[in-house]
């Protein structure tokens, strides 16, 4: 009898190894990962101790460029550098702009104060976002002076990159966010096509997405049902209804953990209409966006990845990429 109920254990370990095991498959040798450039090329800083209220713009580094985040010229510096997507923030102005700015409130970056979306856009758009940034404790400010009128809105956006692909993030939780960008698509199909996908706020996300099929998105509820459920039942080649038509986020310390990875667990995920970005390590002091941002992370992310991967320094993504054997002269 117990040897009856080990040989069975065993069989029913082994079927469930058989399948999951990325072991014999792989990805076509011609895939590589795709990018989304977190802010476009910006301003690096110290990640360590962040909270939502951390004035990121006083603990930059020393400069290499004079770029500045979610504007025009760093937008186009992140495409030219390989970007597929370009990661933006977006806050509704009481003048029904989106303004196109990272911060919920204008005090740290630039020479305005006040909440972002309580300020109307022809303020906004007048503002020095570049004012706040100091890489010696406030000794000096070398951007200052340097972003007056810099801050475009998401019509402006769209305009410039008729061609291009944008991932937007709602920074508030009001529904009519969602509602106003949802009219604004409507209304403008060539902008619709820009729209990688949204995420952020629960509210105007999931507004977003459940008015358009077509528009994927995420939310910190979506991703923790998706992978949790995953982890309970993904032995089975079950894909969680949170993980289905959704933008699936995954943190690469995270992703070992997840039945099938990386091979079956992404093909798991297409079947079911939804397109995987690899995040960098959770934990690691700046959750929601920390990025595959060093060489030692692009060397865990698995070879010929097709999915998405999430980083901060595109600039210098392709020759980490490169480096990792990665790309990026492979094509898709």
């Amino acid at each position: 009898m117990i040897r009856r109920i080990m040989l069975v254990a065993a069989i029913g370990i082994l079927a469930l190894w058989i399948g999951n095991t990325s072991l014999f498959s792989s990805f076509p040798d011609y895939y590589q990962p795709r990018l989304i450039a977190y802010r476009g090329v910006h301003q690096i800083f110290d990640r360590s101790d962040l909270d939502n209220d951390t004035c990121t713009a006083e603990r930059i580094y020393p400069p290499t460029h004079a770029y500045l985040e979610n504007t025009l010229p760093s937008m186009a510096a992140a495409f030219e550098a390989g970007a597929d997507v370009v990661e933006l923030d977006v806050h509704l102005t009481p003048d029904e702009k989106f303004a196109v700015f990272h911060d919920w409130t204008l005090d740290c970056r630039t020479d305005l104060s006040g909440v972002t979306e309580e300020t109307p856009f022809s303020e906004l758009a007048r503002a020095d976002i570049g004012h706040g940034y100091s890489a010696d404790g406030g000794k000096t400010f070398p951007l200052r002076g340097k972003g007056v009128g810099m801050m475009p809105d998401l019509g402006q956006v769209f305009a410039a990159f008729p061609d291009k692909k944008f991932l937007i993030n709602f920074k508030s939780r009001r529904t009519e966010e969602g509602t106003a960008l949802v009219a604004m698509l409507n209304a403008d199909t060539a902008a619709r096509q820009t729209v990688f996908g949204v995420y952020g706020g629960d509210e105007p996300t999931d507004a977003v997405t459940s008015a358009m099929p077509g528009v994927p998105g995420y939310t910190r509820t979506s991703a923790k049902d998706c992978l949790l459920g995953y982890l309970a039942l993904g032995w089975s080649g079950h894909v969680p209804d949170a993980c289905r038509g959704r933008l699936v986020p995954v943190p690469i310390n995270f992703a070992p953990l997840l039945w099938g990875w990386p091979e079956r667990f992404h093909a798991r995920m297409a079947a079911a209409g939804s397109e995987v970005i690899l995040l960098g390590p959770y934990g690691a002091g700046d959750p929601g966006s920390a990025g595959i941002d060093t060489p030692e992370d692009w060397a865990r992310v698995p070879k010929h990845f097709p999915g998405y991967v999430w980083t901060n320094r595109i600039e210098n993504a392709r020759q980490w990429m490169a480096d990792a054997g990665l790309g990026p002269d492979a094509v898709r």
